[in-house]
C-alpha cells in the first residue's frame, strides 16, 4: 500500500544567512524526498520561500510589514522558488507541479474537492507538486497565517499518512534551547494538551511566519485527521529518510485514535465561522454526549449575520466554544425560532427547511 506523505519547508530552512534561496540544501531535500518516494511513498511538499527569494532579488534586508510589498516579493520570488526546485528534481529525473492555494480554496467545498482531485491526478502522473500559499494576491483576511497550517489542511485534504516538518529546531522542547542549555527535548507527544501548547511558546524567524507554536497547532489539526506527525530538523540531511524508517529523530505526535471525517476536518479547520449561537446546558448535552442535532428549543441567543450553509461557532453560557457546524438557517431565521420547538418552526416562518439547526452529520464537537 502505497503511504501519502506531506512535507512542509520553512522560509528558514530553504534560504541562507543572506536571505538567498540556499540551493545546496534544496539539492539535499530533494535527494531525500526522492528517497522516500523510492521507499514506496507518495510525496507532496508544502513549501514556503517566495517572499523569501523575492526579498533576496529586491534586496530587501527584513521582511516587509506592508501586505502590497509582501505580495510584490511574492511575484518575483514564486517563478526562482519553482524554477529551484525544477532544476534540483531534474537530476533524479523527476517532474513537479506548482499548485497556489488561499483560504477560500478550502472554505468553499466544491473548490476544496477540485483541489483534492487536482492533488491525487498529479501524484497518479508522479508528479510531485510543490505547494504554496498564493501570496501574490492573498490578503490579511483570506492568509492562512503560515504553511504549517496549509500543511495540516493539505493532509487532511489528501488524507495524508503522515505530516513532516521541516524546522529550524530538531524538535518539541520544554523550553527554549537557545536560551535554556537544561531544556529537554520530547520525542513521542500521545496528546497535545494545553500544556503542551503552552510549552510550544514560541515566535517566527525573520523570514518566516510562524514558530514552534504554530507547528505544534499544526500537529494538532493534522493528528486529528489520524495523521502521524514529525517535527524534525530540515538542516540535516538524511533525516526525511530516516523517519519514514521509524528512526527516532525530533518529536513524534501520534494521530488520535477516534479521527474526524474529511469533511468534518473541513467544517472544523477550513471554513471560517461568520457568528456564533449560544446554547443552554440541555442542547450541550445532547450534542457534546449524545451526538444529537442541535435543535432551536436549545439556542439561548444568535450573534452575528450570517446565511444558511454558512459556518458558525457553538458557545455555552460562559462563552466557551464547544463545537462548529454548518446552518440550516439564517442569523434572521434564527433569532425568530430560537427556543421554539421543532413543530412550530413553520407556524412562526411560513415555511420549515429541517427540524435540525445544525444536523450532527454538519457539526464537529470543539470541547
Amino acid at each position: 500500500m502505497v503511504n501519502r506523505i506531506v512535507i512542509k519547508i520553512g522560509s528558514n530552512i530553504l534560504t541562507d544567512k543572506t536571505g538567498k534561496l540556499d540551493i545546496k540544501r534544496i539539492r539535499h531535500i530533494a535527494e531525500d524526498v526522492v528517497n522516500a518516494i523510492d521507499l514506496g511513498n507518495d510525496v507532496l511538499i508544502v513549501s514556503s520561500g517566495a517572499i523569501a527569494a523575492g526579498m533576496g532579488k529586491l534586496g530587501l534586508k527584513q521582511k516587509p510589514d506592508d501586505i502590497q510589498l509582501k505580495q510584490a516579493a511574492a511575484a518575483v520570488g514564486q517563478p526562482y522558488l519553482m524554477r529551484a526546485y525544477e532544476r534540483v528534481f531534474s537530476r533524479f529525473s523527476k517532474k513537479v507541479g506548482q499548485i497556489l492555494l488561499t483560504r477560500s480554496t478550502f472554505s468553499d467545498r466544491r473548490r476544496y474537492l477540485n483541489a483534492k482531485n487536482t492533488l491525487l491526478t498529479l501524484l497518479s502522473y508522479k508528479i510531485i507538486p510543490i505547494i504554496n500559499e498564493n501570496d501574490t494576491v492573498s490578503t490579511e483576511e483570506i492568509k492562512f497565517g503560515d504553511n504549517d497550517q496549509l500543511a495540516a489542511l493539505v493532509s487532511g485534504l489528501i488524507n495524508a499518512d503522515r505530516l513532516i516538518i521541516l524546522s529550524d529546531v530538531e524538535g518539541l522542547y520544554s523550553a527554549d534551547p537557545k536560551k535554556n542549555p537544561d531544556a529537554k527535548m520530547f520525542h513521542l507527544i500521545d496528546e497535545i494538551t494545553p500544556e503542551i501548547e503552552a510549552m510550544a511558546g514560541g515566535a517566527g524567524s525573520v523570514v518566516g511566519t510562524g514558530g514552534m507554536y504554530s507547528k505544534v497547532l499544526a500537529a494538532k489539526k493534522a493528528t486529528s485527521f489520524g495523521v502521524r506527525v514529525n517535527i524534525i530538523s530540515g538542516r540535516e540531511k538524511g533525516l526525511i529518510t530516516a523517519v519514514l524508517k521509524n528512526e527516532p529523530h525530533g518529536t513524534e505526535f501520534k494521530p488520535q485514535d477516534n479521527k474526524i471525517s474529511s469533511k468534518k476536518g473541513w467544517i472544523a479547520y477550513a471554513i471560517r465561522s461568520n457568528g456564533n449561537i449560544i446554547l443552554d446546558d440541555g442542547a450541550i448535552k445532547a450534542i457534546l454526549y449524545s451526538g444529537k442535532s442541535l435543535l432551536p428549543s436549545g439556542i439561548l441567543k444568535v450573534e452575528g449575520y450570517f446565511d444558511i450553509g454558512d459556518g458558525v461557532n457553538c458557545l455555552d453560557v460562559n462563552r466557551k466554544r464547544v463545537a462548529k457546524g454548518i446552518v440550516n438557517y439564517s442569523s434572521f431565521e434564527l433569532n425568530r425560532i430560537k427556543g421554539k420547538k421543532t413543530n412550530e418552526i413553520e407556524s412562526v416562518l411560513g415555511y420549515k427547511y429541517s427540524d435540525e439547526v445544525i444536523h450532527r452529520d454538519n457539526l464537529v464537537i470543539i470541547a
